[in-house]
């Protein structure tokens, strides 16, 4: 093996460590939102703690990965497909942190509806659905990162809207339940700002999709109206 095919060989390898890392640093987001989802379902203080708790792992991995990317790009100096992996490697770890941020501040509600007993969370069961729905979101968005499907990609990327009117309308039925009994004021904002950071993640989930088309077409489709993707993109 000459100089430059082991440099090459090398530069693989970076890259596909790399790659490990981001889609590790996926899967403990992932974990992230479910076990808040669950704190939030089941009122578990315990549960709760320890999405607070482990926020940390992520934020160090982001900042590791971060730090490999730029060493990357200053040694390296990647063109075409391989510069657009580690851009995309770069904002997909950027989003991930945020979603890390978005599940704690659900654990941090859940907790707090748990130390006043939750007693009208019964009637917020509309919440565990939008976790539910965003979970999936989540879990299509980095399956289709993992294997660069940009088709995969495009549709979970549409199934944001779905998330967005989920989202407003448990919001309405929160502001009625306010309305009719003042007694729920307290714990509806809370599960207000659950319901919101849910919203958030799924947003974060539409971008990791934005980054796969992105990566594999090399087209930003950012603020780009839908119908032309499919048509201009995905066709």
């Amino acid at each position: 093996m000459n100089n430059n095919q082991h440099i090459s060989h090398q530069f693989d390898e970076e890259m596909e460590e790399l790659r490990n890392q981001v889609l590790k640093m996926g899967g403990l987001v992932e974990q992230q939102v479910l076990r808040a989802g669950n704190a939030l379902s089941s009122l578990s203080a315990p549960e709760a703690d320890a999405v607070c708790g482990d926020d940390h792992y992520i934020n160090a991995l982001e900042v590791s990965i971060d730090e490999q990317c730029v060493r990357i790009l200053a040694k390296r100096q990647p063109a075409a497909s391989d510069l657009r992996m580690v851009i995309a490697m770069i904002k997909t770890i950027t989003d991930l942190e945020r979603i890390g941020d978005e599940a704690k501040r659900i654990a941090k509600m859940a907790f707090n509806i748990a130390e006043d007993d939750g007693f009208f969370h019964n009637r917020y069961a509309r919440i565990n659905h939008l976790a539910d729905h965003v979970g999936k979101m989540l879990h299509e968005a980095l399956d289709a990162y993992a294997r660069l499907d940009v088709d995969a990609a495009f549709e979970t990327k549409k199934s944001d809207a779905n998330i967005d009117e989920e989202y407003k309308m448990l919001m309405r039925s929160l502001i009625s339940y306010m309305i009719e009994d003042p007694r729920t004021i307290t714990e509806s904002l809370d599960i207000a700002q659950a319901a919101r950071a849910f919203e958030r993640i799924g947003d974060h989930a539409k971008n990791i999709c934005e980054y796969v088309i992105y990566l594999v077409k090399g087209k930003d489709i950012r603020h780009v109206n839908m119908d032309k993707v499919e048509k201009d993109i995905l066709s």
